[in-house]
């Protein structure tokens, strides 16, 4: 936390003046390595310090972005706040935050990281499909993220994200339904299209989910937000960090990063193994049968995220939609869900 305003831009984020403010020591000269644009935006660049060494450095934050995406400024706030509370109590591996800038008024933030590429990490891609082994590692680090639990009592701003999503305020039904009659949802059978359907899902899903017990979940647990090194796994992106049922996260994430024909034969041996990660935490789970309906119903939570996708690459959007849309017909979620 600095006393440096939250930039707007990219050019305000490697301007050194600004930059001497926000890391407190004098910068020199900035070199951009690389821009990455999704919702938000992410560059990596070296900051060239005035005592002649050299920083690697990643910022966050939603910068040169148009009014409707500056709304959503709370997000990153979220971020930043997961990075200055949340990190250090929990036994998952993430980024180290080197400094976040946070508006309270504005609801705007930005969050400055150590550069893990330069470190040997990779970033995954729904692109390059997960093994078996992949997604059972990444499953231990959200097993750990998940026994965290106990931090909700204290952290109160950790809501439920489900309950706003499920309310339809970022994509309406006609915004929703021209996006699935799109090529997204081509591989899809008609029943699964319907966005009605969908978003009366959705939030039968959050009214079920808010009487099961909550743990600390990631939320948004795809493949692009894992990163990969010599250790193994971490998670990236806490801006859908919230207090929800466990199966949110773990039916996302086995039936986002695996291609479907894994998926539908490794998904309930994967699931076992969470468990049994969790238990071994000290954390009490249901039993097989209860857990795999849970999961099942979960199913429609990832496929309902990536449904209202925007402004991601559209190859990835139709990778996850396929996958997550796919889990949701297999699994019959909108039938458990009474969702006719």
């Amino acid at each position: 936390m600095t006393t440096a305003i939250v930039p707007k831009t990219v050019e305000q984020v490697l301007d050194p003046a600004w930059l001497s403010t926000a890391l407190d020591a004098p910068v020199r000269a900035t070199e951009q390595v690389e821009f990455i644009r999704t919702v938000a935006t992410k560059v990596r660049f070296l900051a060239h310090m005035a005592d002649g060494s050299s920083r690697a450095l990643c910022v966050k934050g939603l910068l040169d972005v148009d009014e409707m995406t500056a709304r959503g400024g709370p997000t990153m706030v979220r971020e930043a706040d997961f990075y200055g509370e949340v990190a250090a109590e929990v036994d998952v591996r993430v980024p180290q935050l080197v400094r976040s800038v946070i508006d309270r008024e504005r609801q705007q933030a930005v969050v400055l990281m150590r550069d893990l590429i330069v470190d040997g990490a990779k970033f995954c891609s729904a692109l390059e499909p997960f093994t078996v082994q992949h997604a059972s590692a990444s499953l231990d680090q959200i097993a750990r993220l998940h026994a965290g639990r106990g931090l909700l009592a204290r952290m109160p701003w950790i809501d439920r994200r489900i309950d706003q999503l499920a309310e339809a305020r970022y994509v309406t039904a006609e915004m929703l339904q021209e996006l699935l009659d799109g090529t997204r949802g081509d591989p899809l059978p008609d029943h699964v299209r319907s966005a009605t359907r969908v978003i009366a899902a959705v939030q039968e899903l959050a009214r079920r989910d808010a009487r099961l017990p909550q743990f600390l979940v990631h939320g948004d647990a795809h493949a692009g937000n894992i990163f990969r090194d010599a250790r193994g796994p971490g998670l990236i992106d806490w801006q859908l960090l919230q207090s929800a049922g466990w199966a949110l996260d773990i039916a996302y994430h086995i039936c986002a990063v695996l291609p479907v024909e894994i998926a539908e034969v490794e998904e309930r041996a994967l699931l076992t193994h969470y468990l049994a990660e969790m238990r071994a935490l000290g954390c009490e789970l249901p039993d097989a049968e209860t857990a795999w309906r849970q999961y099942r119903e979960a199913a429609a939570y990832g496929y309902y995220l990536w449904g209202i996708t925007r402004r991601v690459d559209p190859a990835i959007t139709h990778v996850f939609v396929e996958r997550l849309g796919k889990a949701v017909v297999r699994h019959d979620a909108f039938a458990l869900l009474g969702v006719a």
